[in-house]
């Protein structure tokens, strides 16, 4: 186990910093990000100087604690980091947004000890987190034996810690969800990410940990789906800030979305170029932009890709206000608005992949080919698309089922759930 740590507060890097500042320093690296495309794709992950970059302009470290050496910036600002680091490579963005988004879990749900002792005495913190609790954490002796094995960690490359769901074991018959911190010392990266259609830069290799063993307070009862705010939690009183009272599934949506709207803005620009640069293929042979069915897909997807930015920054602004009613005293954010802001920002996703698709398949072959841009892109979205979260279909019903006061349980099973859970009125909102 590991001794307890100093609960003095961390140094910002930069006090005065922006966040309008930390955004034009993701915009100004997208040169620098596309010329390494090539390179980050057949790596796996971005390059450690790159990985340096970041750690110099403070992206890591955007809604860390203010106490814990971070900026404390909103989700808004976030999401708009996500959009200009995808903007310039999407694997890189995914790897990064992924990554260190989690620190907002950490200043949330985590005590104030645990959360020192994670975000360290110099405040570099960075921890990929997975959703499926494929490990087990049994109670020892002055805490927890952590084990486990957990696919597409994106970010772990340069992470500090790992963020796991697990089954906690106080009573072997009846396992809880909760989640665990675990420090890089006590898991092992494996080298299997690459084989992938898509997103092949993006670091998202396996975890194992084998026997990790950390301190009590370093895995809490959560179960992501349904948390209790009634009480606010460890992380709002500790901070004196609402974004740190709010649930997850919104919060994880909305990191996937904004770098899959970067993402479709980086298919804009090169599908830009391609019609600036080629020419119609049958006389009179005129520059594709001149063309009136080139005008018009052009047109449909910067119409589609900026309700997609909108529906993303609108969702980190909602987020926050149902974060301040309730630290405020109000109702809590409950489930169903959970749900809710996660519906839309699946359809912010469906109109990005839409809008990727229709320039792909409208760029001519010599875009499909290896190593052209649109080609990466459309395959980066692709694993987007397939993601499970963004089966907008399933959280359809989801969100019907909440509304309706069903039983809304997670089954294998079909879920035409028929037993109300709060009564004739399917009031879930209260």
């Amino acid at each position: 186990m590991s001794a307890r740590v100093d609960l003095r507060p961390v140094p910002v890097p930069e006090p005065s910093l922006t966040p309008d500042e930390m955004v034009a320093r993701a915009t100004a690296l997208q040169p620098l990000l596309r010329a390494e495309q090539d390179a980050t794709e057949r790596r796996g992950v971005h390059s450690e100087a790159i990985h340096q970059q970041f750690r110099k302009a403070g992206f890591y470290r955007c809604l860390q604690p203010r106490r814990f050496g971070g900026y404390e910036f909103d989700l808004k600002t976030y999401f708009r980091l996500g959009i200009e680091i995808a903007r310039g490579d999407p694997s890189t963005g995914w790897c990064l947004i992924v990554g260190a988004g989690h620190s907002l879990m950490l200043g949330s749900f985590f005590g104030e000890e645990a959360q020192a002792e994670g975000f360290g005495p110099d405040g570099e913190f960075s921890a990929p987190s997975v959703a499926a609790p494929n490990g087990k954490a049994t109670p020892v002796e002055g805490g927890w034996l952590v084990k486990g094995k957990w696919a597409y960690a994106s970010g772990a490359p340069y992470a500090t810690h790992f963020m796991p769901s697990v089954l906690i074991l106080e009573k072997p018959d009846q396992p809880r969800a909760g989640l665990a911190l675990i420090p890089r010392s006590q898991w092992k990266m494996l080298d299997d990410w690459g084989a992938i259609l898509g997103m092949r830069g993006s670091g998202s290799n396996s975890i194992v940990v084998e026997e990790a063993r950390v301190p009590k307070d370093h895995v809490i009862h959560l179960d992501m789906l349904n948390i209790d705010l009634t009480r606010g939690t460890p992380g709002s009183h500790l901070h004196n800030n609402p974004m740190y009272a709010g649930r997850c599934l919104s919060f994880f949506h909305g990191e996937l979305v904004s770098v899959l709207v970067g993402l479709g803005y980086a298919a804009i620009d090169e599908y830009e170029h391609i019609i600036r640069t080629k020419s119609t293929m049958y006389p009179p042979m005129i520059p594709r932009y001149l063309q009136h069915d080139y005008q018009r897909y052009f047109g449909l997807a910067i119409g589609m890709m900026n309700a997609a930015k909108r529906l993303v920054l609108n969702a980190g602004d909602v987020f926050m206000e149902y974060c301040r009613r309730g630290f405020e005293g109000g109702e809590p954010f409950t489930m169903e608005e959970d749900l809710e802001l996660v519906a839309s920002l699946e359809h912010g996703g469906r109109l990005a992949w839409e809008a990727v698709e229709m320039l792909f398949r409208t760029s001519g072959s010599t875009a499909a080919k290896d190593g052209e841009r649109l080609q990466r892109y459309y395959r980066d979205a692709s694993i987007y698309r397939g993601h499970i979260s963004a089966q907008y279909e399933m959280m359809a019903q989801r969100l019907a089922l909440v509304h309706l006061g069903l039983d809304h349980g997670i089954s294998t099973q079909d879920r035409g759930a028929n037993v109300p859970s709060n009564g004739p009125s399917g009031d879930s909102k209260k």
